[in-house]
């Protein structure tokens, strides 16, 4: 018999009213989608508590549910639609009915529904009676005769075959795990997260933005990281780096390797000898780890980019004019692997320049070569105009990163941007060659006054610089060989005076005792300036700088 879907049906062979679904349990349908309502109208009648189409059971024909659960019952789940007709395709129906007792759990049923054709059994007219007609379910073979019964062929016609199954401990447990693999996920990214710089440092002569997007939605994330390091004297450095593999194990990788890098940024080394330092710590944190790492330094002065790469996807650069270009210059195999002298590269990064360094979820696809992801991630940074930020955003946007990206990805965009107007009054750059001799000092201190004058500086400024540029010379002259050089530069939040020299040693502060007729000089520039430092210079020798803030306004 058919089972009316509005209804709970009387007990039915194979699922009666009053238990479950048990295995076989038959219902004529039709064919097509009509299939899968019949088959849930069945699954309604074997729990008539249960409305498996969503509502309570009687309620489409103004019948009162016969069980006050019944207008609880959760709507209907399809996991497979069926077939376009009898005897193919099959669907699976999960149900969820409420318990409403103190301390009662939900309960949920999974019927899975096949298509069949259902026999019609064969049988004669009795004595006496007529035979059946059309439409009965049965076929004629010809005229009675002699009175003898009409021999009829069975038939068949399209059902519905349910089979019931309780699946409440699967649902929970399921659901358990789905709970657990959130709060791993949240975890983990939240220690990604802690671990990246919670704000950028903004030097004086960059625009810098950048953006961490974690991939997937499983508590995989990965070990991408990114960090900012102002390092004196006008340079910065920039860092980009993937830890391979993924989960938290990755992520604290990361962490330590991040902070390594700031500390050794803080020694002011050259690039390559800042991922060669990188390369034997990460060995020593686990040599299971791989990652790969650029290492990047910002001297405006030069106007160049002086960068080593440690297997990390190349530097792009674009041009004032549009034209972008990849930092080509050779790159070494990744962190961790060990035996490899990297070496430096560099790139021009002049005014009205921008760059982006980024991790390779930005441009890899399984279907497509790498080279492609970088070729259009060309092509849509020559295009994005804006803000460092704006530009982060829309390089995200044009290489498709969505929520459900399967890989992290972090991007980094730097702008040197070409100052005018009252901006361009803001930055200022002076040097005086120095041959040495006693001439050098006066020489630097005149030079030094007349040129803080010109820039306008408060007269206490304007002294303290001129006393920072004598004491440096003069070191410089003591401890150094030439050529020598002062140099002075003013940005809209500092003042710097920076003395370069032949000699590699670098200078020290120390403790002078009171009959020293030397070893002073450091010790004032260090008590005066905001700041100072040194360094040794790509082509040999050193630079010894100091730092003063403006004053606001």
């Amino acid at each position: 018999m058919a089972a009316d879907p509005g209804r709970a049906a009387p007990d039915t062979p194979g699922g009666p009213a009053s238990g479950g679904v048990t295995p076989g349990a038959v219902a004529e349908a039709g064919a097509g989608a009509a299939i899968l309502d019949q088959a849930a109208a069945t699954a309604s009648d074997a729990l008539p508590f249960a409305a498996l189409r969503g509502g309570a059971a009687g309620a489409d024909d103004g019948h009162p549910p016969e069980d006050p659960h019944a207008a609880h019952a959760a709507a209907l789940t399809v996991s497979a639609v069926p077939g376009g007709g009898s005897g193919t395709g099959s669907a699976s129906v999960t149900a969820r009915v409420p318990r409403h007792t103190p301390g009662g759990r939900d309960t949920y049923y999974t019927f899975t529904c096949t298509p069949i054709d259902v026999p019609v059994p064969a049988f004669g007219a009795p004595d006496g009676a007529a035979p059946r007609g059309p439409g009965s379910g049965t076929e004629h073979t010809g005229a009675p005769t002699d009175g003898a019964p009409v021999r009829q062929h069975p038939v068949s016609c399209p059902g519905v075959l349910v089979f019931g199954a309780e699946v409440t401990d699967q649902v929970e447990a399921a659901e358990r795990l789905r709970a657990s693999e959130r709060r791993q996920r949240e975890a983990a990214v939240t220690l990604q997260r802690s671990l990246l710089p919670q704000e950028l440092e903004q030097p004086d002569d960059l625009r810098i933005a950048a953006t961490y997007r974690p991939g997937g939605k499983d508590a995989a994330v990965g070990g991408d990281w990114y960090d900012v390091i102002t390092l004196g004297a006008g340079r910065t450095a920039l860092v980009i780096g993937d830890v391979m593999g993924r989960g938290v194990r990755a992520a604290a990788v990361m962490g330590q390797l991040r902070t390594a890098v700031r500390a050794y940024a803080r020694l002011d080394l050259p690039p390559h000898e800042v991922l060669q330092l990188l390369d034997g710590l990460a060995a020593e944190i686990d040599a299971s780890q791989i990652a790969t790492c650029v290492y990047a330094v910002h001297d405006p002065n030069e106007g160049r980019l002086i960068y080593a790469s440690a297997g990390h996807l190349p530097i792009l650069v674009r041009d004032p004019d549009g034209t972008v270009r990849r930092a080509a210059d050779p790159t070494g195999p990744p962190l961790g692997t060990g035996g490899w002298l990297h070496a430096s590269g560099s790139v021009p990064l002049g005014p009205g320049s921008s760059a982006v360094l980024y991790t390779d979820g930005l441009v890899e696809r399984r279907d497509k070569d790498i080279d492609d992801g970088v070729a259009a991630l060309e092509e849509a940074f020559a295009g994005a105009t804006g803000s460092p930020q704006v530009m982060c955003d829309r390089l995200i946007r044009t290489l498709g990163i969505s929520a459900d990206h399967d890989d992290d990805v972090a991007v980094l965009v730097l702008q040197h941007p070409a100052r005018t107007g009252h901006d361009a009054e803001l930055f200022h750059n002076a040097a005086l060659e120095l041959l040495g001799g006693v001439e050098a000092a006066p020489r630097a201190r005149a030079f030094a006054s007349g040129v803080l004058a010109s820039w306008r500086f408060p007269t206490e400024l304007r002294d303290l610089g001129v006393l920072a540029a004598s004491e440096l010379v003069a070191n410089s002259l003591q401890h150094g060989t030439p050529p020598m050089r002062l140099r002075l530069r003013r940005t809209n939040r500092r003042l710097i005076i920076e003395v370069t020299d032949g000699d590699d040693h670098l200078p020290r502060r120390r403790r002078a005792e009171p009959g020293d007729e030397t070893g002073r000089g450091i010790s004032i520039i260090a008590t005066i300036a905001s700041s100072w430092g040194s360094r040794r210079t790509p082509g040999g020798g050193k630079a010894v700088w100091c730092e003063f803030a403006l004053p606001a306004g």
